[in-house]
């Protein structure tokens, strides 16, 4: 069977993203491949560190092995290591928030980045900056981290993640056109935030997906 790889470095994201892979991949088996420790370490280290590299490399190496076809990276905090990768690894790495990136820059020029981790900011920043150069368009990014909810959604605490979330996305909506949700971790805030600003917003897994389907029958 067809094989495609998702690389995780939270236990929140694995059940609920590889559902909807399923879902939308019937004729695909799901590699799930998760490390906690690796954004365990970013968040020490405020910075995506070789070491972390290293290990994720190895988890890319280990899925094109067992023969996958396609890895998602599903992580914003290290979506930056993805483009170097692609230079040694043989099959397509895609990362998660990509095709949202993509997706705001056609449509907005004040672009919010809601994140649950400070270190998911700059590397989803740089993302939005990369994908508007390449469009040839400037855009202006606004950044925001609703504090405390990473901790409270890692203890199984997802009110508390939501009511933080909620409470970020309107101290930034009157100055944007567009808000991001950083993480994937963040898509079940998608419907609620956008009724609750009135704002557009985009989360990463149902675009990921869609840019997964989009390439794979390409490859065909």
């Amino acid at each position: 069977m067809r094989t495609i790889a998702a690389i995780y470095t939270g236990v929140a994201l694995v059940k609920p993203l590889s559902d909807q892979l399923k879902e939308a991949l019937p004729g695909f088996r799901i590699m799930n491949i998760l490390d906690d420790s690796l954004i365990a370490e970013i968040i020490a280290e405020g910075r995506l560190t070789p070491a972390v590299r290293r290990r994720l490399y190895s988890y890319y190496d280990a899925a094109a092995s067992a023969g996958a076809e396609l890895i998602l990276n599903t992580c914003s905090s290290i979506g930056d290591a993805v483009y170097s990768a692609r230079e040694f690894i043989p099959v397509p790495i895609v990362r998660i928030d990509e095709a949202m990136a993509r997706r705001a820059v056609a449509e907005a020029s004040r672009i919010a980045v809601l994140a649950t981790l400070s270190t998911t900011l700059d590397p989803t920043i740089s993302l939005v900056k990369r994908c508007a150069a390449e469009a040839g368009k400037t855009v202006t990014a606004i950044s925001a981290v609703a504090e405390g909810a990473f901790p409270a959604i890692t203890a199984g605490d997802a009110a508390t993640h939501d009511r933080l979330i909620a409470e970020t996305a309107k101290k930034v909506a009157e100055d944007c056109d567009v808000i991001l949700l950083a993480q994937g971790s963040m898509a079940r805030m998608e419907a609620p935030l956008r009724e609750l600003t009135g704002k557009t917003v985009y989360s990463s897994p149902r675009l990921a997906i869609e840019m997964l389907k989009k390439l794979l029958e390409a490859g065909n």
